[in-house]
C-alpha cells in the first residue's frame, strides 16, 4: 500500500517546518514568581467572589478558611465536560471531605439560566459558580474543562495545578499533597 503523494508532501512540510526534533527535556520557561497571584502552579491564587446559582456570593478566600483546598472546574454543559465531572463526583469527591468542589459555568449567562443547565445535567447537590463576565475564566487562564486546585495557605491560597481535565491520576496526586 502506498501513500497518496499529498500525504506525503504535507509530511514532509511539517517536518521541515520543525526546527528541532530532538528538543532539549529541559524547562525553559522562566521560573514562577511565588510571591505574586496570578494562575501559574506555585503562585498566589487571586481571590474572587461570584454568585452561586441560589444567588448567595461566594469568595474563595472564605471558603479556604475551613478547607484544605479548592477544586474549580470549568464548564460549558457538554457532554465531555458531563463525562468528567461525573468521574469526579464518583471516583473522586467522596475521597476529599475537606476540599470544596465548585463547578464554574462561564457560558450561561445569567443566575437562572446556570441553575437550569445545573438541574438539567443533574447537579444539583454540587455548587455551580455563575461567571457570566468570564472573570475567573480569565483570572485562571481556563477554559472548557480546566481544572484547577487551590491549596490553604493561610493567609491565602497557593494553585497547586491548573490543567485540562483528562482523569484523575493527576487530580488525585495533587490533592494528596494537600497539607
Amino acid at each position: 500500500m502506498s501513500f497518496p503523494k499529498y500525504l506525503l508532501i504535507a509530511l514532509a512540510f511539517i517536518l521541515t517546518a520543525c526546527d528541532n526534533l530532538n528538543p532539549s527535556p529541559d524547562d525553559k520557561r522562566p521560573p514562577v514568581d511565588s510571591s505574586t497571584a496570578g494562575f501559574n502552579v506555585g503562585q498566589i491564587a487571586p481571590d474572587f467572589s461570584l454568585f452561586d446559582t441560589e444567588s448567595n456570593t461566594v469568595t474563595m478566600s472564605a471558603e479556604l478558611v475551613s478547607q484544605d483546598g479548592i477544586v474549580l472546574y470549568f464548564t460549558m454543559w457538554c457532554p465531555i465536560c458531563d463525562s468528567h465531572m461525573s468521574h469526579m463526583r464518583a471516583q473522586v469527591i467522596p475521597n476529599y471531605p475537606n476540599v470544596r468542589f465548585l463547578i464554574v459555568d462561564f457560558v450561561s449567562g445569567t443566575i437562572a439560566d446556570s441553575r437550569t443547565a445545573q438541574e438539567n445535567n443533574g447537579y444539583t447537590d454540587m455548587t455551580v459558580l455563575v461567571d457570566n463576565t468570564q472573570e475567573v475564566l480569565n483570572l485562571y487562564n481556563a477554559n472548557m474543562g480546566t481544572t484547577v486546585v487551590i491549596e490553604n495557605a493561610g493567609s491565602h491560597g497557593i494553585v497547586r495545578m491548573n490543567e485540562d481535565y483528562k482523569d484523575s491520576k493527576k487530580l488525585t496526586a495533587t490533592l494528596d499533597a494537600l497539607p
